[in-house]
């Protein structure tokens, strides 16, 4: 007798842990878009924030150079050695495979002995400024998540900027300058990223300590992402938690980490010097034999997946979202705007899923509007879409889905699927104790039911 009660108990306590995972205090990942919770109805949908895992996106990346003809190689010329540059007997050749270096050497697997890299023209019309540009597109918005790094084959550039762009290449802002003297190049200070803080992460500045020219061990150059993290979720990222409170509440700091664009502007070639020798040009060049960029697909929080489709990345959306970023709700599923997920609170966040609209609950769809009350229908209609149910559209915080048109919802809540609660409309709003009241309510109303079913009481 007492073994069965004791294994009653067990799977009570197994069942109100898993249903407690709907409340705030013991929520689960927010990069999961759903998992499965028991209620006293049985199994059902619990929807969360989610996004895609941070992937190279180097391998979906459309490379382009201007000029189109600064790479070398046509007509076929000489340069000179990188380690040694008055030994000036290399070659670049075109119409070569082994003498060749265009631009998707720059993405290849690297690790070969000797690298494979891309190589600019020669420096052959000096005075005449040197320049190239380097744009990677995607065609598809991207969520930076670690550093982007530049490694060249040849010294790193004496003056460089790294632009980005959010429309696709229509227009451009600086990330960062590069140059051996900011002050002279750019007409700026020089800083570095540990010159930043919480308030000035979002500064853009001209840092002089990746442009040194002709050293062997000179040849990365970086934009770092997680130097910036770490002012909001500590020096070794423990705290994510706080980085993504602030990338949810400041769209400034959430937009600079995104892209659809990055443009490498290559000015004035690493010389080494103070002057550049007229007498060896064949010194000068750019060279890169490696770019690397980490990022997820930008899917508003509504994907957990990012597919390649047509040579172009798109949003496994859900939560009944669609489009290239899931920016939008789908047909009939216009209840309420459509609005992207949140990271808050952490760390399951909130799905923020689209709900059905009138024309897909059995109206006329003349108009397509928007039903101000659906919670107060009573009876299902024949082939009407559901407002709730047990496997897409569940009522949420503990409300029980009445004839799958409506949600009978906990006193402290509120909404057509029992989202909110009612002490937000309060003028004080709502404190820690109404969370706290509501989370206690669902909590013991579930546990006296599971009680009763078992024959057992809380004495």
């Amino acid at each position: 007798m007492y073994l069965s009660r004791f294994l009653s108990l067990h799977a009570l306590w197994v069942t109100v842990s898993s249903v407690m995972q709907h409340y705030p205090s013991v929520w689960g990942h927010y990069d999961v878009c759903k998992t499965q919770i028991y209620t006293e109805e049985g199994k059902v949908w619990d929807y969360m924030a989610c996004q895609p895992e941070a992937r190279d996106m180097i391998k979906y990346v459309k490379v382009t150079l201007d000029p189109p003809d600064i790479t070398c190689g046509d007509p076929p010329e000489t340069f000179c050695a990188m380690g040694n540059p008055y030994m000036c007997n290399n070659e670049c050749d075109a119409s070569t495979q082994e003498l060749a270096h265009p631009p998707e050497l720059m993405f290849d697997l690297e690790g070969r002995h000797p690298s494979t890299f891309w190589q600019s023209t020669t420096w052959k019309d000096y005075p005449k400024p040197l320049h190239v540009n380097i744009t990677l597109s995607w065609n598809k918005t991207i969520e930076l998540t670690d550093n982007i790094v530049i490694t060249f084959e040849s010294g790193r550039p004496d003056q460089m900027i790294l632009e980005k762009s959010l429309d696709y290449g229509r227009t451009w802002q600086p990330y960062q300058y590069y140059a051996t003297d900011c002050l002279d190049a750019f007409h700026m200070d020089p800083k570095s990223v540990r010159d930043l803080s919480q308030h000035t992460v979002l500064e853009i500045i001209c840092t002089e300590e990746y442009s040194t020219g002709y050293m062997t061990n000179s040849k990365i150059i970086h934009f770092e992402i997680k130097d910036r993290f770490a002012f909001f979720a500590g020096p070794r990222l423990h705290n994510m938690a706080s980085l993504y409170g602030q990338l949810d509440t400041t769209k400034k700091l959430r937009d600079f980490f995104t892209i659809t664009d990055l443009r490498i502007r290559l000015l004035r070639p690493a010389t080494g010097e103070i002057y550049v020798d007229e007498q060896h040009l064949a010194r000068y060049f750019y060279a890169i034999s490696d770019i690397r960029v980490y990022g997820r697909c930008k899917c508003n929080l509504h994907a957990t997946g990012c597919k390649e489709e047509n040579k172009r990345l798109l949003c496994e959306c859900e939560h009944n979202t669609t489009g290239p970023d899931c920016g939008k709700c789908k047909k009939n599923y216009q209840g309420r705007p459509w609005s992207p997920g949140s990271y808050l609170p952490i760390p399951k966040g909130t799905a923020n899923i689209c709900i059905p609209s009138i024309s897909s609950i059995g109206n006329p769809p003349k108009f397509d509007r928007i039903w101000p009350n659906i919670s107060s229908l009573e009876v299902s209609k024949p082939n009407q879409a559901n407002v709730c149910d047990n496997e897409l559209l569940h009522c949420q915080n503990g409300g029980t889905c009445i004839n799958n048109v409506r949600c009978q919802c906990p006193p402290a809540y509120t909404g057509i699927l029992c989202e909110k609660l009612k002490c937000e409309r309060d003028p004080g709003g709502c404190g820690q104790n109404s969370a706290q009241g509501a989370m206690s309510h669902g909590a013991l109303v579930l546990l006296t039911a599971l009680l009763g079913a078992t024959g057992l009481c809380i004495c």
